[in-house]
């Protein structure tokens, strides 16, 4: 880096801490807004979710494609730091497992897996870092569960992401109320069906991450 900048990096002023409280506020409206009405939830409500103004809001971000690269990403973080802290504090690997699927259930990721197909540039280079932090990690969690002979050997993360997905995603036009405990118990279910010994003979083959991949638009 030249001197020249260097002196512009420290003259960059930093950003107030209001400014970044009301950044924090709008990602954390936006991101409920997107679970129950989906990417195109109407900016002027998450402002006023946020206690912020619509001015204030547009400060922040430029259109809706700014804010849902952040809703995403910021998603994407919380759950790799979930799986990262689930593999360092656990000691019995499938508990760590189980632990990060409902921590990632809280997250909601499976209702914003829509965002990824329209609203979000999945090519941005923060968007991938996250990506592959997320994956490495829950590979590793899977990787030690398989090593301890608690995870069956039939499964791979792709089986784990897509079932995640599926099932921590709201149905449309339900009518059932207190969906989180459902979530929660048939997310059991499909751990306790994670564990090994199996007791069926899966049809197909793992789903890698590569097979997910190849699937994606």
């Amino acid at each position: 880096m030249t001197i020249a900048a260097e002196t512009e990096v420290r003259r960059a002023p930093r950003p107030r801490a209001d400014a970044l409280r009301n950044r924090e506020r709008i990602v954390a409206a936006a991101r409920e807004m997107f679970v129950e009405y989906g990417p195109e939830a109407p900016l002027d409500e998450i402002a006023r979710r946020a206690g912020i103004g619509n001015a204030t809001l547009y400060r922040h971000f430029a259109d809706r494609h700014a804010l849902a690269h952040d809703v995403v990403l910021s998603v994407l973080a919380r759950t790799a730091d979930q799986a990262e802290r689930a593999a360092a504090e656990e000691t019995v690997p499938f508990a760590a497992l189980r632990r990060f699927v409902h921590a990632a259930a809280g997250e909601r990721i499976g209702a914003l897996c829509p965002m990824l197909s329209g609203s979000v540039d999945t090519r941005r280079l923060d968007l991938d870092a996250e990506r592959v932090r997320l994956e490495e990690a829950v590979e590793g969690l899977m990787e030690r569960a398989r090593q301890a002979g608690q995870l069956r050997t039939d499964v791979a993360v792709g089986d784990l992401m897509v079932a995640l997905s599926q099932l921590t995603r709201p149905l449309p036009g339900t009518g059932c109320l207190n969906m989180d405990g459902y979530i929660h118990r048939h997310l059991e279910l499909f751990l306790d069906g994670l564990a090994a010994p199996g007791r069926s003979e899966l049809t197909g083959t793992a789903a890698t991450l590569e097979d997910l991949r190849r699937a994606a638009p």
